[in-house]
């Protein structure tokens, strides 16, 4: 275990709300030249703990991604009722961070709509930054074309870690989870030649030979749950809790809730090569017994750093923002996609090598290469 991961983060502050009340938390977990960021996740059950967890993750994101930034997190307790009035508040309480060097953004339950709101009420503007030359577009100019970009670098990282198990024909893939990374992923390997064989939404899982990802994509709403009224003909449906662990299949893809895999379901694991789509995918006693099963796992601080990435990559003002809006654009997907395809090859190379978890070793080699 390295030092980097016994540390407390660099400081927590608890929201009890300006003007309003509100409860909830910022972590802060590291900073790089006075900067960290990461996005707000909003939730019932969301806890200190799991802020702090999600912050760290951040950190290393950016460290392996080689960024120059540290890592935060905010969450908010809350069930989404009186939601303008929520961010209001929020954008009055957090406005010290905003200004100070902590970009927050958007996460679970929190959408472009609400970051809209508690800018506004902090007075933040991403453009302008003492010290850093200013952006010369707007925030959801720049990022919400961007919006696929976590998808594509997870995506890469399962043609990758496929590349360097010696696959050469279609992998048989099962999505957990099908919002906007899940959706994303499936339509990056399906154009690739792979079987969608099952996806899994809040309702339950479906599968077939293969899915035909656009159809479902076209029936799904903006929260991830598929129409089953609307459903192709010839597939399977399961309500049965984490029947998407009991198909047939080579990669698995998480991009769900957080813990989808843990140590009550693992033993129930087909697939040999998992990814992690999503914040928190798997618990540390999951990854630990997927491991001991003989299947490889490429976690989401490797594989999922697409939105992150992108939006600090802006923060940072390393986007070349004189490029047309599309050239732009394919800069963000390329850039990400060349360090999380450096990265999995590059844990999967040390996993070879010897025995235990990978990622400190890697981690390690970042921190150095990054000063």
């Amino acid at each position: 275990m390295t030092s980097n991961e016994t540390q407390a983060p660099a400081f927590t502050t608890h929201l009890n709300g300006s003007g309003g009340d509100i409860r909830g938390w910022v972590v802060v977990d590291s900073l790089v030249d006075g900067l960290a960021m990461g996005g707000t996740r909003m939730t019932t059950g969301v806890t200190e703990e799991e802020v702090a967890g999600l912050a760290r993750d951040m950190t290393e994101k950016f460290t392996l991604a080689g960024l120059r930034i540290g890592g935060a997190k905010a969450g908010i307790v809350s069930d989404g009722g009186n939601r303008e009035e929520t961010f209001r508040t929020f954008g009055r309480t957090v406005k010290p961070l905003l200004h100070g060097g902590i970009h927050l953004g958007i996460d679970m339950g929190v959408t472009p709509a609400d970051r809209a709101v508690f800018f506004a009420e902090a007075g933040y503007d991403p453009r302008f930054r003492l010290g850093a030359p200013d952006m010369p577009i707007d925030w959801r100019t720049y990022y919400e074309p961007l919006i696929d970009c976590t998808g594509h670098g997870v995506g890469v990282a399962a043609v990758t870690a496929l590349e360097a198990n010696g696959r050469t024909g279609p992998a048989r893939v099962v999505v957990q989870g099908f919002g906007a990374v899940g959706r994303a992923v499936a339509r990056f390997l399906e154009d690739r030649g792979h079987l969608v064989v099952g996806v899994a939404d809040i309702e339950g899982t479906i599968s077939a030979d293969r899915l035909p990802v656009a159809d479902l994509v076209a029936i799904t709403d903006e929260f991830g749950r598929i129409d089953r009224s609307r459903l192709p003909q010839d597939v399977t449906l399961s309500g049965e809790p984490d029947a998407w662990l009991d198909l047939d299949a080579d990669l698995l893809i998480l991009a769900a809730q957080k813990y989808a895999l843990n140590a009550e379901n693992t033993h129930r694991l087909r697939a040999r090569l998992v990814v992690e789509g999503g914040n928190l995918a798997s618990s540390a006693e999951a990854k630990e017994k997927a491991a001991a099963a003989g299947a490889v796992l490429v976690p989401g601080v490797i594989a999922n750093i697409g939105g992150a990435a992108s939006a600090a990559l802006a923060v940072t003002r390393v986007v070349p923002f004189e490029l047309p809006a599309e050239a732009r654009k394919q800069w963000v997907f390329d850039w990400v996609g060349d360090r999380v395809r450096k990265n999995t090859r590059d844990l999967l190379e040390i996993a070879a090598g010897r025995a235990g978890n990978p990622l400190p070793e890697l981690l390690d080699v970042r921190r150095k290469e990054r000063g």
